[in-house]
């Protein structure tokens, strides 16, 4: 039997907590690996609801502690423990990884252990969150763990009557390695980096631009379109390949002073959002005629859901049901006061088009109408400029449906409409998030209250029960 080195599991670039959380645990625990799952264990954790449990002791360690850290922050660890083909079986394994990890966390921390059979060598793979059970500390890795974990290991092996690897051999990368090489950045960035850091000083003009660059390392290739090398560099960058902010018209008119630098954000991968989703109401399922797999589904889908709404509830600081109810309905209130406003400034928006269109049309045939007037509202006048009059007529009414009694300018309706519109999109803004917000709001509420109501209801059950 033999363990690897203790692996540190990150977050990584791109990914949130709680997608890197999912990753690792998702891929030990293969239902094609691990027997359906019947090879997979926990210790103070639903391991059907993992990731969400060790995310929620990670939220609750940070607003203990006030502890956070970057991308490079390790949120679990991870032991492989191998076993000689045909020496073990998987339950027995499956124990033995249980026994590893009780032992070497000394029962501090939560962990899973999924005994993997897809291959011919049955192994587990051990994995404990790095933050305790009380949340108030984390696990460090320390130098030489990889030789006390193998030491305790070997212990349990010949505990149990188990072989053991008399002399591993050493292999792969030492931890600060991997951690520097992972911590590279792009040449691009390093360049766009560089970049702001110089036009931080405010160099006057072009060639001291260029100059500061020099100083910094780089070989430059003026032009139309400047490129610039570093050592470690395979090529030239041109600048244009930098995003929008870095062309050079752009930077010129940095340096004169007729706009300011906006730095550009580092783009991050797409990420999967896993949403708070409504619990199912099992007895209603079945009563419509879902059968018994559907249940085991049900039961796990509401495990999680009711995780990720505990989650969102310690996160957002919502312990109490009468703070949920009160930001609920302020989330619902806000909601809807935002949507009122976009609907007046889109009526309002629609008026001016149109009044805009009958005052032009207006202007345009006041001296034809005029004259019709004057010619005593001849028909023969009429027949002559019938389209004429009766476009003056359909203004002079839709200035007084709309209530208009003194006709503005359609520049001044310009204005107003340009200012309407600012308006909407800003309110648009706010709208859209303050919607995702209110249905995350009334999703968490509506779970609650499910669970309230099915606890109420069970207490009912056992009252009238003693009763009886």
């Amino acid at each position: 039997m033999a363990t690897t080195r203790i692996i540190p599991l990150h977050i990584g670039k791109g990914r949130t907590v709680s997608t890197a959380i999912s990753d690792i645990i998702d891929y030990v625990k293969n239902p094609e690996k691990t027997d359906n799952g019947k090879l997979i264990t926990g210790y103070q954790c639903d391991s059907r609801i993992a990731d969400a449990e060790f995310l929620l002791a990670k939220r609750q360690y940070v607003q203990k502690t006030g502890r956070v850290r970057g991308e490079d922050d390790v949120i679990a660890y991870q032991i492989r423990q191998s076993f000689v083909p045909g020496e073990i079986t998987s339950e027995e394994a499956n124990r033995l990884g249980r026994e590893l990890a009780r032992r070497f966390t000394k029962g501090n921390h939560a962990y899973i252990v999924c005994t993997h059979i897809d291959k011919a060598h049955i192994h587990n793979h051990i994995i404990w969150n790095a933050v305790s059970l009380e949340c108030d500390r984390k696990f460090r890795n320390f130098w030489g763990s990889t030789r006390a974990v193998r030491r305790l290991n070997d212990t349990i092996c010949i505990e149990n009557g188990y072989s053991i690897v008399e002399n591993p051999k050493p292999h792969g990368k030492s931890y600060n390695k991997w951690l520097g090489d992972r911590a590279k950045l792009p040449h691009r960035e390093v360049l766009r980096m560089t970049i702001d850091d110089v036009l931080s000083q405010k160099p006057a003009d072009w060639d001291t631009f260029l100059k500061l660059l020099q100083e910094a390392g780089y070989e430059i290739k003026d032009g139309k379109n400047p490129s610039f090398w570093r050592e470690e560099q395979k090529r030239f960058i041109r600048l244009d390949t930098l995003g929008d902010n870095y062309k050079k018209n752009v930077l010129l008119e940095v340096l004169s002073g007729e706009k300011s630098h906006s730095p550009q954000k580092k783009r991050m991968p797409s990420q999967e959002i896993k949403e708070i989703n409504l619990l199912v109401d099992i007895q209603k399922k079945l009563q419509a005629g879902k059968g018994s797999g559907y249940v085991r589904w049900a039961k796990t889908f509401n495990l999680k859901q009711m995780a990720r709404t505990m989650n969102y509830l310690t996160e957002h600081n919502l312990l109490e049901y009468a703070a949920l109810a009160e930001k609920t309905e302020a989330a619902v209130k806000h909601y809807n006061e935002l949507s009122d406003q976009i609907k007046a400034a889109e009526k309002r928006l629609a008026e001016i088009a149109v009044l805009r269109r009958h005052i032009i049309n207006y202007s345009k045939t006041r001296d034809i109408y005029v004259a019709y007037r004057k010619a005593g509202y001849s028909k023969k006048f009429l027949e002559e400029h019938e389209a004429d009059i009766l476009i003056h007529k359909a203004a002079k009414k839709a200035f007084d449906e709309l209530g208009v009694k003194k006709i503005p300018t359609v520049k001044s309706l310009q204005a107003e409409y340009a200012q309407l519109l600012d308006e909407k999109k800003r309110a648009y803004g706010e709208y859209r998030q303050v919607r995702g917000e209110m249905k995350e709001l009334l999703t968490v509420k509506a779970n609650v209250d499910q669970v309230l109501g099915m606890e109420k209801s069970e207490t009912e059950k056992e009252r009238e029960h003693r009763q009886r």
